[in-house]
């Protein structure tokens, strides 16, 4: 390769970037994404260069999109001559980029980029490669950077593109277009130009071709200085996200479900007694996560920024900026019992907590019903025994809480498995008089995705039987005149 100062200095940028930044593994395969246009091709021939030395092996890949007719079939054919000359395997895909995006509802724009990096990543994983090697440069991450600070996307958009993200990595971020084009020219090699780029319909190109030119008004150096600032900021995420990452352990824990709630995430199917042949109707009973995320108020108050230690722990869930604002300035009135949803999740006010946990997949629905004794499957992990047994002068009924033991003698047929309603009594075993079972779960400290998840066991009479892995009710207690009681286990 010519020794002109320009080829060196090009060489020299990406080999120290790819050792800083731990780009590339000896002896493994890369794909380089060659799309004919200056960035790829000088990607692709800096790589051949570096490749001995790094000890890797490099194949390309290039994706016909069909949007630009004849530039389209000459961007291709210019691929294929460039991986000839180099000895460089080439793999061609050919997409209907308008079909796919119409059929996802996307634009042109985002349809290119889905096909793209989804062919990429089952190429890398169909021959086995590491990596794939795009070619964004400097001038890129600094477009990046100016969308996301007009999107409003918070700290981490002002990182710009980043050198890796999973599988994919970026050898040229630290190289500016002009660099590319100057290194290009050194060596005297040709690249072809994707006309669309020249037109300010996008809102990316209306960044590379208006607002940045203005700004070099101002500066000259301005995509170097918004760069350095971008790396910068990089760094100082890092101890950000360290000091981030310490605040939501303090302030949160993951909360076991009671068993109650242990019937939930997911739906509850009854099946056929096991002991008959005959077959029961499917039922659901949709349900809430099993473990919802508790973020202790008092703690959060406590952080150096408690509102965006907040919209850290939020905003990965789907809350919008307005939503956590609207959570942060309501933690004072404690509106205890109040409910606001993003598109993924749930968040409740319980006394001084917050409760969060997903969305429930379908709202809670019909009871399941049991027509007799035999084993009921309720979800994939999780099963219903229903069994009667003699009682002897030394029979020991259950104490723990997945199961329940009760007198069979005044139980109708079919039993009910279903949520507490508004309303629901019954009398805690124990006890004499009857409870609401809302006061009941109030004063067992329930909160309200606990309370909205709990099944109670009825009978034919709408007698409640058992308050699922809380209480019997004293009613249907085991007693010394007990002749044969009714054994529930959840398995």
């Amino acid at each position: 390769m010519n020794k002109s100062p320009i080829i060196s200095t090009f060489v020299n940028q990406v080999r120290h970037f790819a050792h800083h930044h731990q780009l590339f593994t000896p002896r493994g395969k890369y794909i380089i994404a060659l799309s004919g246009g200056a960035d790829s091709v000088s990607l692709l021939l800096v790589l051949k260069h570096l490749e001995s030395e790094f000890g890797i092996t490099l194949e390309a890949a290039h994706c016909n999109f069909h949007l630009r007719g004849d530039e389209s079939l000459r961007d291709e054919e210019f691929c294929q001559q460039l991986c000839r000359r180099l000895h460089v395997p080439l793999h061609l895909v050919h997409f209907d980029t308008h079909a796919y995006a119409d059929l996802h509802h996307v634009s042109i724009e985002m349809a290119a980029r889905d096909l793209r990096y989804t062919y990429f990543e089952q190429l890398r994983r169909d021959i086995h490669a590491h990596d794939i090697c795009v070619a964004h440069h400097r001038d890129d991450s600094v477009e990046t950077l100016l969308l996301n600070l007009v999107r409003g996307t918070g700290l981490r958009g002002l990182r710009g593109i980043q050198p890796r993200n999973a599988h994919i990595i970026r050898p040229l971020l630290s190289h500016s277009r002009q660099q590319i084009e100057q290194y290009l020219d050194a060596l005297g090699e040709s690249y072809v130009t994707d006309s669309t780029n020249l037109h300010n319909d996008v809102k990316r190109n209306k960044i590379r071709l208006n607002i940045i030119p203005l700004l070099r008004e101002l500066n000259p150096s301005v995509s170097q200085s918004i760069f350095e600032t971008s790396l910068r900021v990089t760094e100082a995420l890092k101890i950000f996200d360290d000091a981030i990452q310490h605040a939501i352990a303090d302030v949160t824990t993951p909360m076991e479900s009671t068993l109650g709630g242990a019937l939930v995430g997911g739906a509850l199917v009854s099946s056929a007694p096991t002991k008959q042949s005959r077959t029961a109707p499917t039922k659901q009973l949709a349900t809430t996560p099993s473990h919802p995320l508790i973020i202790s108020v008092p703690r959060l108050k406590q952080q150096p920024s408690p509102e965006y230690t907040l919209h850290e722990i939020l905003s990965p869930r789907g809350f919008t900026s307005a939503q956590i604002e609207q959570i942060y300035t309501s933690l004072d009135t404690n509106p205890t019992g109040k409910i606001i949803t993003s598109c993924t999740h749930e968040l409740a006010f319980d006394r001084s907590t917050l409760i969060l946990q997903p969305k429930t997949p379908t709202p809670l629905v019909r009871p399941m019903h049991i027509p007799e004794t035999g084993t009921y499957v309720l979800s994939d992990n999780l099963k219903l025994k229903v069994e009667t047994e003699e009682c002897g002068d030394r029979y020991e009924p259950s104490r723990t809480a997945d199961c329940a033991s009760l007198d069979a003698s005044d139980i109708k047929f079919p039993l009910t498995l279903r949520h507490i309603q508004p309303g629901d009594r019954f009398v805690p075993f124990g006890m004499t008089g009857t409870k609401l079972l809302s006061d009941y779960l109030t004063d067992r400290k329930k909160n309200i995705f606990e309370k909205r998840a709990q099944l109670v066991l009825t009978d034919a009479q709408q007698r409640i039987l058992w308050l699922v892995g809380e209480r019997t009710d004293n009613r249907f207690r085991i007693t010394p005149h007990t002749q044969q009681a009714l054994r529930l286990t959840l398995q």
